[in-house]
């Protein structure tokens, strides 16, 4: 079972380095359903994996210079506190709530998935981001974060083009700057009270890094707007049977 948990890692990353985002929502029903991982610990689990490969795949965006400094700074500070708020209460509520409001998530990203990722109907001038704005959005954003233990892309990067008047290619890789900043904060919060099987979760983050790198080196060779697609649909059957696992017996 052990391998075949660090096979799924693998698919998580290769769907991070392909897609830029959506994959790590995986992260958590992997780690309960194939690894047997608490709830808890698998959300907590899963913001080091959010993390560790949000960081590696910045890192090639930054090297591109894909990556907004200030924005993606005052965004993701914005975002570690929400996170960290999020896992002190996350450890504190009900399992149950905690994999129904997941679910929701999952549903969500497929949703988004499916519908396709647009850029704003006017392209906006490079501009400040205002402040305000950005800290409000990226407080909520990070809640959600530390709540569920998934990075949450699919709102970043608009909030990110729309409050931040970024390009879309920019957007993407600025996005995965704040992931990294509120997975760790987030992950922070949880560890006041949530103990981690870093036996499990180390490899599971490697695997997923060495998967994301192989995404990364497809994208040039596979159509990625068939491949989100098709896998958005995989992601809402797997949203829909999470929450089913969650509503009472009869």
């Amino acid at each position: 079972m052990f391998a075949l948990t660090l096979a799924a890692a693998v698919l998580v990353g290769v769907t991070l380095g392909l897609f830029g985002g959506g994959g790590s929502i995986l992260t958590v029903p992997v780690l309960v359903y194939l690894a047997g991982a608490p709830a808890k610990a698998a959300i907590a689990i899963s913001l080091f994996v959010v993390a560790v490969t949000s960081a590696v795949g910045a890192i090639g965006h930054a090297r591109a210079g894909r990556v907004r400094w200030r924005t993606g700074l005052l965004f993701g500070a914005a975002g570690m506190a929400g996170a960290y708020g999020g896992g002190l209460i996350g450890p504190y509520l009900p399992e149950g709530l905690l994999m129904g409001a997941f679910a929701a998530m999952m549903l969500a990203t497929a949703f988004a998935m499916i519908r396709g990722r647009r850029a704003p109907a006017r392209a906006a001038p490079r501009r400040e981001p205002p402040v305000a704005h950005m800290a409000v959005e990226g407080v909520i954003v990070g809640l959600v974060t530390g709540l569920v233990g998934a990075g949450g892309g699919f709102l970043v990067v608009p909030a990110l083009a729309l409050l931040g008047g970024l390009p879309m290619d920019v957007a993407v890789g600025t996005s995965l700057l704040v992931i990294t900043m509120k997975s760790l904060a987030g992950l922070a919060g949880y560890l006041h009270s949530t103990p981690v099987d870093w036996s499990l979760a180390l490899p599971f983050s490697v695997a997923a890094a060495l998967g994301g790198l192989v995404g990364g080196a497809l994208t040039a060779r596979l159509d990625a707007t068939r491949l989100r697609t098709a896998f958005g649909w995989f992601v809402l059957a797997m949203g829909a049977f999470v929450l089913l696992q969650q509503l009472p017996a009869t």
